[in-house]
């Protein structure tokens, strides 16, 4: 970035310039702003640039930035209100060499976003440099996520925002832009690959994409929803940066948001990840219908990477190395894309996984482990406790109010789950992915079922066996209940009947049991 700036961003260096105490001011340059580290607070001044994407070239401009960048991360403030990172859209008064933060806005001479600073240490890209990330903190976010998806604005009927050509033409410009850049040996066949897979993609999924926009799975989201713009605070994961210079990018699909942070994951190597996170949101949000959408926003966000590490390069002139790491960058986005979309050499088999158990056994535990271990293909947990409830409008974490044997508990009830799972299951493999089904399976035709569909499939299948003692079992399901935190809600008269009509597994399911 360029070490000259504007008057008034020099003035804004000087310590004495803050309204509270500062020892030294830190600048910060991206492509559309200037952002000055000020003893605890952080100021974000719009560059007057005027991009395709992003017009900040006026006054007035610049202040509707600001005032829609407070209103749009607000939304993801943590709960704690001395946590909160966006604190106001603020005027800067005076001249630009005796620059005053607040005053009458009418007198403005520029505006600013002021926030609250944090620790860098604490983005979800540093924690995973360190190798720092957990099940339990990707857990957290896919909860942070739906949580805010729920409440998110949606977008109206008629509405530009997400529909299906729109999508596409966003993709079609993310591939012409890659098709523009110099050769770079087998980069351009992988982006012809990848171009022609993107248009087969949308032809089958045109459908499903306005299906969605009318059930209301367009929203108002974040847009760039990936590691960096991702923050541990206290106990919470909590987003940050959302877009703000660009409606269409921001009121998109819900699946498109988190599979910006699912294909973040597998660029770093960590795609066990990636599925806890997925498989949480799933249960979170309880939309059943986005894993058929997803590697298609997956890719989409991969290519979006690509095309600004290839912009990035073209304007770095001669500086050779850093034009080769941006190149590097570059093909690792395109094989990364190649691997989403499953194209040759990037084909792994699907497989299909039951657990089976007595409640309080922990197979939620196994599944969650067993996800976190796939390093290759898509995977993905389907839980029989989140489905029940979703098939009767609940979320995963509503109390049904039912009692042993009646209810969502019924036999009938009981029955529908697993059929509905199956189903889903089939409907999963066929698209590629890699399935563990959280289960008790405690009788033998309900395993037979899913073993048979995974003949059909002509895939792989497995069983996680999960035991513990009787006593153990009790006690978990006592804690489980006075958490209230586990969609689970079986009782102690559950794990009672379970005990007297399961069905142990035989010496052909044995011999299918996985370690776990």
């Amino acid at each position: 970035m360029p070490t000259v700036v504007p008057p008034l961003i020099a003035a804004l260096l000087e310590p004495a310039r803050y309204p509270h105490p500062v020892d030294r001011v830190e600048l910060i340059q991206t492509h559309g702003a200037w952002v000055l580290l000020a003893g605890d607070r952080a100021y974000k001044i719009k560059k007057p640039v005027s991009l395709p994407f992003m017009d900040f070239s006026t006054l007035e401009r610049r202040r509707a930035a600001c005032e829609a960048e407070l209103r749009v991360n607000s939304r993801f403030a943590p709960a704690d209100p001395a946590a909160r990172i966006y604190l106001a859209a603020l005027p800067v008064t005076g001249t630009p060499q005796a620059p005053v933060i607040g005053g009458d806005p009418g007198q403005a001479i520029e505006w600013l976003v002021q926030m609250r600073r944090f620790p860098e240490a604490d983005r979800l890209d540093h924690v995973a440099g360190r190798g720092g990330l957990t099940p339990a903190m990707m857990q957290a976010l896919a909860r942070h996520v739906a949580a805010f998806q729920a409440a998110a604005a949606v977008a109206g009927d008629p509405s530009p925002w997400g529909d299906p050509e729109q999508v596409m033409g966003f993709a079609r410009e993310n591939l012409a832009c890659l098709r523009a850049m110099p050769d770079t040996g087998s980069g351009q066949d992988a982006v012809a690959a990848l171009a022609d897979w993107t248009e087969a993609q949308f032809d089958r999924l045109a459908p499903l994409m306005a299906r969605r926009h009318a059930e209301g799975r367009v929203r108002e989201g974040h847009g760039d929803l990936h590691l960096a713009n991702l923050l541990r605070l206290g106990g919470e994961v909590v987003a940050f940066d959302a877009i703000e210079f660009n409606d269409a990018l921001r009121w998109i699909d819900t699946a498109s948001d988190i599979a910006f942070t699912w294909m973040d994951l597998w660029h770093i190597g960590q795609a066990g990840l990636a599925h806890v996170l997925l498989s949480e949101w799933l249960d979170a949000s309880g939309d059943a219908s986005a894993p058929a959408l997803l590697p298609f926003f997956a890719v989409y966000r991969a290519l979006v990477r690509a095309k600004v590490a290839a912009i990035r390069r073209s304007q770095l002139g001669g500086s050779a190395d850093a034009a080769g790491q941006a190149l590097d960058e570059v093909r690792a986005y395109l094989r990364l894309a190649g691997r989403l979309a499953e194209l040759p050499p990037c084909s792994p088999s699907p497989r299909l996984v039951i657990t089976h158990g007595l409640s309080g056994s922990g197979k939620t535990w196994a599944s969650t482990r067993w996800l976190a271990a796939q390093g290759d293909g898509r995977a993905i947990r389907l839980r029989s406790d989140v489905e029940r409830k979703r098939l009767h409008g609940l979320a995963a974490l509503a109390a049904s109010g039912s009692g042993l044997n009646t209810g969502l508990y019924s036999a009938q009830a009981h029955g529908d789950t697993y059929a509905s799972l199956r189903v889903r299951a089939g409907e999963l493999l066929a698209q590629g992915w890699q399935v563990v089904v959280d289960a008790a399976f405690l009788r033998r035709h309900e395993r037979q079922a899913f073993a048979d569909l995974a003949r059909e499939h002509r895939v792989p299948f497995g069983i996680l066996a999960c035991e513990a003692p009787v006593s153990v079992l009790r006690e978990r399901i006592r804690a489980r209940q006075a958490g209230g935190s586990d969609a689970s809600e079986a009782t102690l008269a559950v794990l009672e009947q379970q005990l007297r009509w399961a069905e142990p597994l035989d010496a052909a399911e044995q011999a299918l049991a996985l370690t776990q």
